[in-house]
């Protein structure tokens, strides 16, 4: 389940041919964002293209190509990048391991292939405690791909620990300055903070930055607390595509040689996701917040990269590949206004208790605070989320379009049935306690 809450999506967005046919034109994409985009006031989209005859930006909400978002994992193709750096520089290996008594070494780590779970089980909030779960939960290394957030919070700290610096700052003055990315930063200045678009969640209600969540906010290098602009993204792709000339270009190149198989269509280099065949390949990364969704490509043969920004959780890595590759489809737009109702605590409580779910794990629910909340199981990758009710046994999170109904056999709770966040199929877990 991890592993489809974070790329549920790349099967589809990844099934149509590879094959370039050109680049659907501006208007076009003023087309799906203006479709995209809800109507919500200050709600919209930014979309950014390069190619060899410059760059233009197509917004909607009244955003610009200086608009400050959220990034997310995008924030991981920067991490890598430091690291291929330091390699290039001889100053790491990939081989080397991550820290003594912890030997995946940091090519797994930057290829999901470490073995290390999305998130770590538990109530982790201190770098101490971290370090404590990692010693005890050592993965048995099969060389799989499974996403994990884990990992590059390890990489980074990691390659901190090397340069003795803090990551935020070592990441500024190896990877951003040298590129000229002035607006991405973890610390928006007085000046940058009047340019950040106020992020949204799944039900259009004023979101809470990702790093003010429990443990969230130690994941740095993962993506947590990264803000950068379109036009910022666009200067990185430039850069990568050899539009710009860039010292970090050896670094920027060596970070596709290394990589290991997702499917039968996808890679994973450092960093980066590798889709189609090497004689036409798309480069991507997404990232994904609960108020902001990015995404970042590029076309090395068409010499051509996309950026799109949003203000409002979801995804759109379907837009930046359908307007790369026009046969690749776009996704339905999922964000949806609830009505929250008040339920009786009698009620609420009589709901508290564990649910499980065969082959997914435990739910527990919660009525302590005077109101509802879900713990999805650890492997989820998800923190406790307030559940609001829209009918007596409906509820649904604000963050996330992740819904649960209660099931009753005549006055008695005998289960749940949870949505998911990305559409799968619904899941039937049965009360234990």
């Amino acid at each position: 389940m991890r592993r489809s809450l974070v790329l549920a999506l790349i099967a589809i967005a990844f099934s149509a041919s590879p094959a370039s046919a050109g680049v659907v034109p501006d208007s076009e994409i003023r087309r799906i964002i203006n479709d995209r985009a809800s109507g919500e006031k200050g709600v919209g989209i930014v979309v950014g293209v390069i190619d060899p005859r410059g760059q233009r930006i197509i917004a909607t909400g009244g955003f610009g190509g200086k608009t400050l978002f959220e990034i997310g994992s995008v924030t991981k193709v920067f991490t890598a990048l430091l690291l291929a750096d330091m390699v290039e520089h001889g100053e790491v290996k990939l081989t080397d391991p991550a820290a003594n008594n912890l030997p995946m070494p940091l090519e797994d780590l930057a290829t999901h292939t470490s073995g290390l779970p999305f998130m770590p089980d538990g109530d982790i909030t201190t770098r101490e405690q971290m370090y404590q779960y990692l010693r005890e939960h050592r993965p048995a290394h099969s060389g799989t791909w499974e996403y994990s957030n884990l990992g590059y919070w390890l990489l980074g700290d990691a390659l901190a620990d090397r340069a003795n610096k803090d990551f935020a700052i070592l990441l500024r003055k190896r990877v951003l300055e040298p590129l000229k990315l002035h607006d991405t930063t973890t610390y928006p200045t007085p000046a940058q903070k009047q340019r950040v678009a106020p992020g949204f969640d799944a039900s259009l209600q004023p979101a809470r930055p990702a790093s003010s969540m429990p443990g969230y906010s130690m994941m740095t290098a993962a993506g947590i607390g990264w803000y950068s602009t379109a036009d910022d993204l666009l200067t990185f792709v430039a850069a990568a595509l050899g539009l710009r000339r860039s010292s970090m270009q050896p670094a920027m190149a060596a970070m596709l040689r290394t990589t290991r198989p997702v499917s039968a269509n996808t890679k994973q280099a450092l960093g980066w996701l590798i889709v189609g065949d090497d004689h036409d390949p798309l480069i991507v990364h997404d990232g994904g917040t609960v108020g902001y969704a990015a995404s970042v490509a590029w076309d090395p043969k068409l010499r051509t990269g996309v950026v799109v920004l949003s203000n409002q959780f979801g995804d759109v890595g379907d837009i930046a590949r359908h307007v790369l590759r026009p046969s690749m489809p776009l996704h339905e737009r999922t964000a949806t206004k609830h009505k929250e109702i008040a339920v009786k605590a009698a009620t609420l409580a009589s709901y508290a208790g564990s649910y499980e779910a065969s082959g997914e794990g435990v739910f527990v629910i919660d009525a302590s605070e005077g109101f509802l909340t879900i713990q999805p199981p650890s492997d989820w990758g998800l923190p406790k989320l307030r559940l609001r009710a829209e009918s007596e046994r409906e509820f649904f999170v604000s963050e996330l379009p992740l819904r649960v109904v209660f099931q009753m056999n005549d006055s008695r709770v005998t289960g749940i049935v949870v949505y998911p966040p990305r559409g799968q199929k619904e899941i039937a877990a049965t009360r234990i306690r």
